[in-house]
Parts: C-alpha cells; sequence; structure tokens
C-alpha cells in the first residue's frame, strides 16, 4: 500500500462529474490498483475513490500557472471514467507491504448462517445447488458460491446485520469473480437477518438481490408463536 499526504485538487469525470477544491488529504492505494482520496474526518469514507482494474498515471507539470507539480490520471479500466488528482504539494510518500490479508472472522451467528444456509441452499429459490463455502479469492473468500436453476453463478455474502459496508464487500466480489470467464456472468445475493433500509436500496441499485433469513427456520426450530394451535 501507498500512502501520499499531498495538498491538492481533485477532479472526478465520468456518467457524473464532482470537484474538490485544493486541500490537504490523504491518499491511499492499494495493491488491487484502487485509489481513494481522505480528508481528516467522516471516519472511513472517502471523499472520492475509483475501484479497481484501474491505472495510475503520473505526470510532471512545469510552469503550471496555478503552482501545480504534478497531475495523476487515475482511469478505470473498463469504463474508461478518470479521476484526476492535480498536486501542488507532497508531505509524505511511502510504500508498505501488508502481505495477504485473512479477512474478516465472523463471530458465531454468522458463521452459523453461513453453514445452515449451504446446507439448506435452496433457501434462496427452487432449483439452487451449492459449488462451495469460503470460495476463495484474491481479497478474501465469498461466503457461499453457488448456482441458480438456470445455472447461473451467484455469490452470496451473509451478515447478521446487513449495512451499506457489506454491500460493498459484495460488489468487490462481484467485480473480481465476474473477471473469470469459468464464472461470469456472476450475480450476487445479499443475505442477512436484518438489512437496513439504505444497504436494500444501494444492493438494488447495482444489481443485487436482497433475502432476509430467518435463523430460528433455517435451525428447524419450530416457534409456537407462528402456529394457529
Amino acid at each position: 500500500m501507498r500512502l501520499v499526504i499531498t495538498r491538492c485538487a481533485v477532479d472526478y469525470a465520468g456518467k457524473l462529474t464532482a470537484h474538490l477544491p485544493l486541500a490537504l488529504r490523504l491518499v491511499l492505494i492499494k495493491a488491487d490498483g484502487s485509489v481513494s482520496i481522505h480528508a481528516d474526518d467522516r471516519a472511513y469514507k472517502p471523499l472520492n475513490w475509483m475501484n479497481p482494474p484501474c491505472s495510475l498515471r503520473e505526470e510532471p507539470l512545469t510552469d503550471d500557472e496555478s503552482g501545480a507539480t504534478a497531475r495523476w490520471t487515475v482511469t478505470h479500466g473498463k469504463s474508461g471514467e478518470r479521476l484526476i488528482l492535480t498536486i501542488h504539494e507532497v508531505l509524505h510518500d511511502s510504500s508498505h507491504e501488508l502481505g495477504l490479508d485473512p479477512g474478516l472472522q465472523k463471530d458465531g451467528v454468522e458463521a452459523h448462517l453461513q453453514e445452515l444456509l449451504a446446507e439448506h441452499i435452496t433457501t434462496l429459490g427452487t432449483g439452487y445447488q451449492l459449488i462451495r463455502r469460503e470460495y476463495p479469492t484474491a481479497i478474501g473468500p465469498v461466503d457461499i458460491l453457488c448456482r441458480d436453476s438456470t445455472s447461473t453463478t451467484v455469490a452470496v455474502e451473509i451478515k447478521r446485520r446487513g449495512e451499506i459496508d457489506g454491500v460493498e464487500q459484495l460488489t468487490r466480489y462481484l467485480e473480481l469473480l465476474n473477471r473469470d470467464p469459468l464464472l461470469a456472468p456472476v450475480r450476487g445475493v445479499f443475505a442477512a437477518q436484518e438489512i437496513k433500509p439504505q444497504a436494500r436500496v444501494l444492493a438494488v441499485d447495482r444489481g443485487i438481490d436482497c433475502v432476509t433469513l430467518d435463523y430460528d427456520a433455517l435451525r428447524g426450530i419450530d416457534n409456537a408463536e407462528d402456529r394457529l394451535f
């Protein structure tokens, strides 16, 4: 990972346009090619970013009227959208090898949900067939990989509570899996005991199906409140 603290302006050119005026910011350039720009607030959320596949081109500037010393252009490999950083000053620039991350360790409920859903995969729909639990990828394991009744590959991300970061995680998995011609096309299912409204809206916008899981039903527990007698 490369960490750059720089005084810069940022412009996004694509389906939409956006501009960040000149300010001091942190730029993260990860090994997967992604680039994100952060301020010293807003928790973990970047001000702007570009997901892989993308490439970074750094160009020096001389005699620029604004005082800029370099222009960094991040170009998405599929859409051609661009993130343009106009660099005025670099205060820090370092690179660090983090190695392969073992991924998020799920708590007992999420791990058990994964196990139960794999065992009862037709909970997702008639004709579903399990391919594998914990399907390995370069950015971490997909909870469940399966096929639906049309033999389309389906990646399932399981959470106890479904929030926006879970949808983002599944989106990254789908981008990677859809590059594999043996799996593509791959669609996504976001499964949780509870799915927040904002997460559901984002998932639907990205073509990801949402499924609410009943933990007790998966465990085969008979709920007396659901019976007439």
